[in-house]
């Protein structure tokens, strides 16, 4: 398999690429055509089109790169800032308070968050990679080169990244909705549209790119990153796209889906890459992920042990950590959760920890996007709430035993299924551990009063604001742009 370094590419540095080509091209015109006035009748170098870049076989393969780049981008800051809001992590930077500050206390008069404080991230970085994947539709759609295969793969990758980018948005917004369309034009505003629609276009969308990739042929016309192995053609690709749908679904029966969105998620673990019969750690572990390196060109693991020395380990996690017969702790607390020198943020704003993360030990340690361990937990969730309380149960303990080194647990079809969703939660706690879960899950089940308030100063955020730039921008157009949020 060919792998590609996912930093090599970004839509601006692809412009820059395909116009330093087409300067080429210019030169080579001029020195032949010199002497013929029509032949200087040449396109702008300097603004390559779709159609251009649809063509070009190259142009595709920065496009489809810089997708997963910048979706590699918005993954450390989604990470942090939820685990702070998921009382997992804090990040105490000598310099700068805010990073505790304005996740933990409310903006002044109001309990919620400052729109214009540092806990309004994961918008920017998810709304630029959606107009990037605008543009590579485009350009696949348009091409003159690519088969319908061709263009039936391309498009079902592009719509896999779509609907997985607008997920983080509507999991950290939730209430507030979100913007799903893209525009022609990307000046003019569209309008916010209810958390119940964004979750419907998600898991329209990622139908739509399943029906793409069944069609798609044998190969992309483009090749992913190392982190994809195993899901590098269009019908390997499609197991990971209905891993993506699977948590959509979770999700969205959560948040007002009911009976048939759980459905949803058990028809779309059957066509994953999900495999309940794993008991080691690498057969947990399958599934994508977001290679890092120190290469030219490349980036580091922004989470790494190593070098970021201000992220630190919420302490409750060693206090609600599970513990083995003989009151050892769990594998996955002993793999995740090391000691640090003790550290608080600002005076009389913050905690001490103790704490901190070895689960990316150096700094380039790869970051899962959705691996089989998640996948199996999502199983016993639904399966729970479509009233298979033991099949969740046999799921629950398979992770108890295999990932935490646990005995099974005291419960069984005769418990409530209040007590079973409470060992579920403990379990993607501690399977899923800063990857971008608690704080959404307890969210989603009405348990945020659950999360340990450390200060009285403290409370726990439902959603990140959005960006006060974004509500500014949209008021100076029109009042029906500015959405709930605003």
């Amino acid at each position: 398999m060919t792998t590609f370094n996912p930093s090599s590419a970004h839509s601006v540095r692809q412009n820059h690429r395909l116009a330093r080509r087409a300067g080429v091209l210019l030169l080579s015109s001029l020195a032949l055509g010199a002497c013929s006035e029509s032949r200087l009748d040449l396109t702008n170098p300097n603004t390559p089109t779709v159609a251009g870049a649809g063509s070009d076989p190259q142009a595709l393969q920065l496009q489809a790169t810089g997708l997963l780049r910048q979706l590699r981008n918005g993954n450390g800051a989604f990470v942090t800032s939820t685990g702070r809001f998921g009382r997992e992590a804090y990040v105490y930077s000598p310099q700068e308070g805010r990073n505790t500050t304005n996740y933990l206390i409310p903006n002044a008069g109001a309990n919620a968050l400052d729109p214009a404080g540092f806990a309004s991230g994961n918008w920017a970085a998810q709304y630029g990679n959606l107009r990037d994947v605008f543009n590579l539709k485009n350009s696949v759609t348009n091409s003159t080169t690519l088969g319908e295969a061709q263009k039936r793969a391309g498009l079902g990758f592009a719509k896999t990244i779509e609907g997985l980018e607008l997920l983080y948005v509507i999991s950290t917004r939730d209430t507030l909705g979100a913007v799903v369309e893209i525009k022609q034009n990307a000046s003019e505003p569209a309008r916010f549209v209810s958390r119940d629609s964004v979750y419907q276009y998600i898991l329209g969308t990622l139908d739509e790119a399943a029906a793409d990739l069944s069609a798609g042929g044998a190969a992309f016309p483009f090749a992913l990153h190392s982190g994809f192995t195993g899901f590098t053609t269009p019908s390997t690709f499609l197991s990971f796209n209905r891993a993506i749908t699977a948590r959509a679904a979770a999700y969205y029966a959560t948040s007002g889906g009911g009976a048939s969105a759980w459905q949803k998620v058990l028809s779309a673990l059957d066509a994953s890459f999900i495999n309940t019969a794993a008991t080691t750690r690498a057969a947990l572990d399958v599934g994508a992920y977001h290679p890092h390196s120190g290469s030219t060109g490349d980036a580091v693991n922004p989470n790494n042990a190593v070098t970021n020395t201000d992220l630190y380990a919420h302490m409750s996690i060693l206090a609600d950590a599970p513990r083995k017969a003989d009151n050892s702790l769990d594998d996955r607390y002993l793999a995740k959760i090391g000691t640090r020198t003790a550290r608080t943020g600002p005076a009389g704003l913050s905690v001490e920890s103790t704490l901190g993360f070895d689960m990316y030990p150096s700094t380039s340690s790869s970051v899962p996007i959705i691996r089989n361990e998640e996948l199996i937990l999502l199983r016993a969730e639904a399966l729970l709430a479509t009233n298979a309380k033991a099949n969740a149960l046999t799921l629950i303990n398979g992770i108890r035993v295999n990932s935490g080194g646990l005995a099974v647990s005291t419960l069984s079809a005769a418990s409530s299924d209040a007590d079973v969703l409470t060992e579920l939660l403990l379990q993607k706690r501690y399977s899923l551990l800063l990857e971008g879960h608690r704080w959404i899950d307890m969210r989603r089940y009405n348990r945020l009063s659950q999360l340990p308030l450390d200060l009285p100063s403290h409370f726990v955020a439902r959603v990140q604001p959005v960006p006060q730039a974004e509500c500014l921008s949209r008021a100076r157009e029109a009042a029906e742009f500015a959405g709930p949020g605003c």
